[in-house]
């Protein structure tokens, strides 16, 4: 179905947490492709359903070998796992090291990220840098959103990495990547969503602000040991679900001609 890029462009507005709070709302059934390359938190901190550690030889580096291999028959289904709570995750590497290694097969773990049947994958990429090993991951999302906390350092690293990826997303052309931003704030600074809206408009930069993620710690702990019982009514979710909902509307349609390029009835 889909795939959909969540990534921030500086290191601290919790991408693993709010990727998780999405996923959990999100109008499919999803799976969360942990992405990161600079070591992925998936793996470390979700436990299966049996309550037993995720298996680390299962999940971005045995789908990375399998393409690597050639196999036509690649399934994005052999290679996850599903934690307690009921999401499906593609767990991810544990250091940069490993990211290097999948070398080349990035393009086709994209590809094949996006024409899972039946689901939408929600790709965490972690920190987007220019050159990162992820690029072909953006290039192929039908949506992108980007986290970013609503300060003067947080917009001007926003505004510099949106600038530093327009070709990777194709600003100004017909195949451009949809790209939204959610803002990590308090629920309260409502007026804060049309205020960064007006500044990336003067900046020229063809992006969408589509609401806040409330910051709210206790959900957000909750979250990231896995017990999202205890979040279930938390600001930081119901904040989530608007943004899920306005994401999944983002997203460009998938044209006949990639159907066919990709083997896709």
């Amino acid at each position: 179905m889909g795939l959909y890029v969540v990534a921030s462009a500086k290191g601290s507005p919790g991408v693993t947490t709010s990727a998780v709070v999405l996923a959990g709302a999100w109008p499919v059934e999803p799976v969360l492709a942990d992405l990161d390359p600079a070591g992925g938190d998936v793996a470390l901190r979700y436990r299966d359903e049996a309550g037993a550690p995720l298996d680390p030889e299962r999940g971005l580096l045995s789908l990375g070998a399998a393409v690597r291999r050639g196999n036509s028959d690649v399934r994005l289904a052999d290679h996850v796992q599903r934690v307690s709570g009921g999401l499906e995750v593609l767990a991810g590497v544990t250091s940069p090291s490993q990211v290097q290694g999948l070398g080349p097969a990035w393009l086709h773990l994209a590809r094949a990220m996006r024409v899972v049947p039946d689901r939408d994958v929600i790709a965490d990429c972690g920190r987007l840098m220019p050159g990162s090993a992820t690029v072909p991951v953006l290039q192929h999302a039908d949506a992108v959103l980007m986290l970013a906390r609503p300060t003067l350092e947080g917009l001007s690293h926003l505004r510099e990495r949106l600038h530093s990826l327009a070709e990777t997303l194709q600003f100004g052309t017909h195949e451009a990547v949809p790209t939204g931003v959610a803002l990590v704030t308090s629920y309260r600074d409502g007026g804060v969503v049309g205020e960064v809206q007006s500044i990336l408009d003067r900046s020229r930069l063809p992006v969408t602000v589509l609401g806040i993620l409330a910051e709210d710690e206790k959900a957000a702990e909750a979250i990231r040991v896995g017990d999202g019982r205890r979040a279930a009514k938390s600001l930081l979710l119901r904040s989530g679900a608007a943004v899920a909902e306005r994401l999944h509307r983002l997203a460009r349609p998938v044209s006949q001609s990639q159907n066919a390029e990709w083997g896709v009835a």
